[in-house]
């Protein structure tokens, strides 16, 4: 359905964590985690986007502080984790697990809602279809099921290429011409370099294509952000080696799993013009789970601080809270 909205919800007001903490979790990772909101409130995790792209203030306050009992974590090699862009003992089945030591010994609860958008979303996924008696709701955006089209779609030729040209020639023109036939692994030769610069640059020519084609109209700070030395790193790097191992999912796995998600509510946010996922993946995710709320916000594309994304993800969590 789409969603039409003459008052939009927006971030609640700023609050601090009330504890935060680092939680070693085995092989030599360790994550920054905080708990905010109400203490005594409906538990929910927050899972953020990249992978590698780390958790903000801003993502806290998409809860009501009064009613969630909120932890927001740093995921391996990323954000305030230990050790920074590292990409050993560092897959999605490590996340998994990582996701289950933070329910176990910092929210120490038996069950809790699981909010993802982007890579956060494939996360969230993964997480339910292998925990689902863990999993009171989902809460999805900008749907990445990390099949080989969604790859292909963002890095070669005759996907976002074909709306954003001249952006992906950019991306393209640090690649030597010979290299160019694959280019996740020519970035991969240069992100894992031992030369420092060399891999500073090509982070910084990664993280900027896709900070172009996140959002629904060109954003400055969206790109200076991204382009930051201390996130460039860390995204560039991490997302290159999720992308490169195809996520460690099974071609079709996440939507073959899906039935693992019957009787759990959900409600996935889709921007109608999200060029960095395409709405045809949360499409084919609500057909396998008859549960789920599908709403496509005619106005957005990917990131959740656009406007209509923003509205339709405070308005899930008040949902579920109650409100």
């Amino acid at each position: 359905m789409d969603i039409q909205t003459t008052s939009r919800r927006t971030l609640y007001p700023d609050f601090q964590p009330y504890q935060t903490g680092m939680l070693n979790v085995g092989d030599g990772h360790s994550l920054y985690w905080e708990l905010s909101g109400n203490p005594d409130g409906k538990p929910v995790i927050f899972l953020h986007g990249g992978p590698g792209g780390g958790s903000s203030p801003e993502h806290r306050r998409q809860f009501n502080p009064e009613k969630y009992k909120i932890l927001v974590f740093d995921q391996r090699g990323c954000g305030k984790s230990t050790p920074y862009a590292e990409l050993d003992h560092n897959t999605t089945w490590d996340l998994v697990e990582d996701i289950e030591k933070l329910r176990t010994q910092v929210a120490q609860v038996e069950k809790w809602q699981v909010f993802g958008g982007s890579w956060g979303s494939t996360l969230a996924i993964t997480y339910a279809e292998t925990y689902p008696e863990r999993v009171t709701e989902l809460v999805l955006r900008g749907i990445f099921l990390f099949d080989q089209y969604e790859i292909d779609w963002m890095y070669k030729p005759g996907g976002a290429s074909q709306v954003y040209p001249d952006k992906f020639d950019e991306f393209v023109g640090l690649i030597p011409e010979d290299e160019r036939g694959d280019l996740l692994e020519a970035y991969r030769k240069r992100l894992t370099s031992s030369d420092k610069e060399e891999q500073l640059q090509a982070a910084k020519a990664w993280s900027k294509w896709e900070g172009e084609i996140v959002t629904l109209l060109p954003s400055p700070s969206t790109i200076d952000h991204f382009t930051s030395p201390e996130v460039a790193v860390a995204v560039a790097r991490i997302e290159n080696h999720y992308m490169a191992n195809h996520g460690w999912l099974e071609e079709g796995q996440l939507l073959k799993g899906a039935e693992k998600l019957r009787g759990i509510p959900g409600v996935i946010v889709q921007g109608r013009h999200d060029t960095c996922t395409p709405p045809v993946a949360a499409w084919q995710l609500a057909q396998a789970w008859p549960e789920v709320e599908l709403n496509i916000i005619p106005d957005a594309g990917h990131l959740f601080n656009e406007p209509g994304n923003l509205d339709a993800l405070v308005r899930a969590t008040d949902k579920f809270a109650g409100l």
